[in-house]
């Protein structure tokens, strides 16, 4: 009798140590530790606008989800793709978890590549995100185009009377680019005045999310010693692909509306006949000790009266004068009226004033183009 309940321990405990084993091999069992870990996977499905599978699509994810460094290049159907058999749904599997940011660069011809980019998160699971091409009329493959380029008009300097077209005032433009892209980009620009010669191209560097600005002094700069009051013209902002290629960022596209930056335009104008500009103002405190005029309000005799006028800087003036000619304006005095009256000036006290600014703003947003 004890003989047999050992043999049954022994099989009991067998029997726990085998559906151990079965179970954590069967994936049921979750552990921290790596060995009973699931397979993390991330799975990309390329579609139509009318939700049919595409093809021949082309991505990089940021980071490597194989070393968890630089960025990883993956074609729809290549040998890291599991899902050979189906186009457009691509699958990489035992990648590391994290968070990646996905990008589509390329795509069946006849379709444009979706400019959203993509984040996805993946921890012991798996990863899937989608991506929607729409058809573009006349497609041609562009897998030949070197750059992107931004063409902004630019308008900088002052106009004192009929230079042209514009008003007379002051013109200023401020061009802000932001690389919108996970990854370093080399911009090159260069402004083209009316009626002038190009000027050399400039090399920018803008690492990942950052936002730099041309100025229309970075633009007279670059035109070397233009000391014209007013210039106009167009900047070229210019991305070269090649400079990607190596990173594996852009390989090729066959859209037209590929957008590396976000460049915008900012112009600001003040239309005055005159450009705005500090005046020297005198307040003057004054009595009316008499009028035999009789056109003044005899409750203005004797009392503390005051007005404020522009002055010239260094220059000598009749105070009493002014004040005699402002109440001829304003109650309709003559020469003899003028002299029938006798004023007294109290207190002048001197300050600084601003004209008034007439000012417009406006703002635009640059398209790129594909350029060879």
């Amino acid at each position: 009798m004890k003989r047999l309940s050992k043999i049954t321990y022994i099989f009991a405990i067998s029997s726990f140590v085998l559906v151990l084993y079965l179970v954590s091999n069967s994936g049921i069992y979750h552990s921290t530790n790596s060995v009973f870990a699931q397979n993390s996977s991330l799975t990309i499905i390329s579609l139509s606008n009318d939700n049919k599978l595409i093809g021949a699509s082309q991505f990089v994810i940021s980071p490597n989800p194989f070393t968890g460094t630089g960025n990883y290049t993956i074609v729809d159907n290549g040998p890291d793709d599991t899902e050979k058999d189906k186009d457009g749904v691509i699958t990489l599997s035992g990648i590391k978890n994290g968070n990646y940011i996905i990008i589509q660069t390329g795509t069946m011809q006849g379709f444009s590549v979706d400019q959203i980019q993509k984040t996805v998160q993946v921890n012991n699971s798996s990863g899937v995100v989608t991506f929607t091409d729409l058809p573009i009329n006349n497609a041609v493959q562009t897998s030949s185009s070197r750059s992107v380029t931004y063409t902004t008009k630019f308008e900088c300097g002052s106009i004192y009377a009929g230079e042209g077209p514009l008003r007379p005032g002051h013109y200023d433009t401020d061009i802000s680019l932001f690389n919108k892209q996970k990854f370093q980009t080399q911009v090159l620009w260069n402004s083209v005045p009316t009626n002038g010669s190009s000027s050399n191209a400039l090399l920018m560097k803008m690492d990942s999310e950052t936002a730099k600005s041309i100025t229309c002094k970075d633009i007279r700069n670059s035109l070397g010693d233009y000391n014209e009051n007013f210039i106009e013209g167009f900047t070229i902002i210019d991305v070269p692909l090649d400079s990607m290629l190596n990173s594996g960022m852009v390989t090729s596209s066959t859209s037209n509306d590929i957008n590396i930056l976000d460049v915008q335009a900012f112009y600001t104008a003040n239309a005055l006949d005159m450009l705005p500009h500090e005046v020297i103002v005198d307040k003057i405190s004054f009595y009316i000790i008499q009028d035999q005029s009789g056109k003044i309000p005899a409750n203005m005799i004797n009392k503390t009266l005051d007005i404020s006028m522009p002055s010239g800087l260094n220059q000598i003036s009749d105070t009493e004068k002014k004040v005699k000619n402002a109440l001829a304006r304003q109650y309709t005095l003559s020469d003899d009226d003028l002299t029938k009256i006798v004023i007294k000036v109290k207190d002048v006290a001197v300050g600084v004033g601003v004209l008034i600014d007439d000012h417009a703003i406006s703002l635009s947003t640059v398209k790129p183009e594909l350029g060879s």
